[in-house]
């Protein structure tokens, strides 16, 4: 098995989803576990579970970036759980890492620490999305980048495809840019320079796409810069909350509801698991040399669990080497920089 660290200090109800998540994953058989933070409140907390036997192990660390740490306040912490898991990784101690920790913190680290993969100038968060077709979709860039140029547009085209087709097993995903329109001559400035470059990779670009298609099953990866990727997932988050309260309340409000409800009940919770986020585990930080997976801040132990798998899947499948691999034959916009 594969070893992952685990920032045991990240979620909301820290460290219980990550110990919970932790023993989940490593009775599954996902992983090997390092739990990250402090020894003596970790080794209490595990020692009251039944973890006896499992292969888990606790790596000191005595500081902890909480989400009120600006970024660099919590970047100049040397002994963070975020920063000595990233340690573990570029030490070949672990595989990869996962945090459900501030974001604002969790991606500097790790770039820094890990360093980037050869032929990408800027990592990216890829986010999984349910779809209606029961096959998810992936988003990137969904916030490590407000501004992008259209090379960088390609550097997650090439990473995003590479990633869904390793994890998920499909052999060409579709790649899609979004834009306001299919139509090749809508979009912006940046969606129209990189457009032709996108349809220069040996990818299964299908062209422009629209919002609708993230979640209709249309294509499997979409691309666009940070600022619009995180303002997608902030509207989708919120409405899957919003549909899912509404929904329970209309089935709970009057008897004759509540009967459907109680006829409907197995229905209504396989559309709670289509949309939960723990299922999908976390976000990987696409680009950077090892593996990153950057969960919510408030991942249950399902998320934590997923999480792990989820990394250990990306080690095995070699998804570093192949997008160095497919980068280097990627069209180039212009030089590469900030």
């Amino acid at each position: 098995m594969r070893r992952i660290a685990v920032d045991a200090m990240g979620t909301d109800s820290a460290p219980e989803a990550e110990l919970e998540g932790a023993i989940q994953a490593a009775r599954a058989g996902y992983a090997e576990v390092l739990l990250v933070g402090p020894q003596d409140r970790l080794s209490q907390e595990l020692a009251k579970r039944n973890a006896q036997g499992l292969p888990i192990e606790i790596v000191h660390a005595s500081q902890v970036i909480t989400m009120a740490d600006k970024g660099t306040k919590a970047f100049r912490l040397p002994d963070s759980s975020i920063k000595v898991a990233a340690r573990l990784v570029r030490e070949g101690k672990a595989a990869g890492m996962i945090s459900a920790g501030n974001t604002g913190a969790v991606m500097p680290i790790a770039k820094h620490v890990l360093g980037t993969l050869e032929g990408v100038d800027r990592p990216a968060i890829a986010q999984v999305f349910p779809t209606s077709k029961g096959t998810p979709s992936v988003l990137l860039d969904v916030g490590a980048n407000v501004d992008c140029k259209a090379h960088h547009l390609v550097e997650f085209a090439v990473m995003g495809e590479t990633y869904y087709r390793v994890i998920f097993g499909v052999e060409r995903p579709r790649v899609g840019l979004l834009s306001n329109g299919s139509e090749e001559h809508k979009g912006n400035e940046l969606t129209r320079e990189a457009l032709p470059l996108l349809k220069q990779l040996p990818s299964n670009f299908i062209g422009n796409v629209e919002g609708r298609d993230l979640y209709n099953g249309r294509v499997e990866v979409i691309v666009c810069d940070g600022f619009i990727g995180n303002v997608v997932l902030k509207i989708s988050e919120g409405a899957i909350e919003a549909i899912s309260s509404l929904l329970k309340e209309a089935l709970s409000s009057t008897i004759s509801a509540k009967v459907g409800y109680a006829l409907s009940h197995k229905a209504f919770q396989r559309f709670k698991k289509k949309v939960d986020y723990s299922e999908y585990g976390g976000a990987p930080l696409l680009g950077v040399k090892g593996v990153c997976i950057i969960c919510h801040g408030g991942s249950n132990p399902n998320a934590i669990k997923n999480a792990i798998r989820v990394a250990a899947e990306f080690s095995a499948g070699k998804v570093n080497e192949k997008i160095e691999r497919e980068l280097a034959a990627a069209p180039q916009g212009s030089p590469q920089g900030n």
